[in-house]
């Protein structure tokens, strides 16, 4: 999995105006998954399944 932060470097997700993350490959917005135990959040694309943590 992934840093959002390299995702974005890559093109596999985009930022819009409002700061929101996209999926380029589907250009569907990203859910955010919480897992309580860990640190960061975990972007999902609900479309193709692809993930990429957020740190910090």
């Amino acid at each position: 999995m992934k840093s959002v932060r390299k995702g974005l470097r890559a093109g596999e997700i985009e930022k819009d105006t409002y700061e929101r993350l996209t999926c380029t490959a589907c250009e569907e917005q990203l859910a955010t998954e919480n897992d309580p135990d860990e640190v960061g959040a975990v972007r999902v694309c609900p479309e193709c399944g692809r993930k990429w943590k957020k740190v910090g």
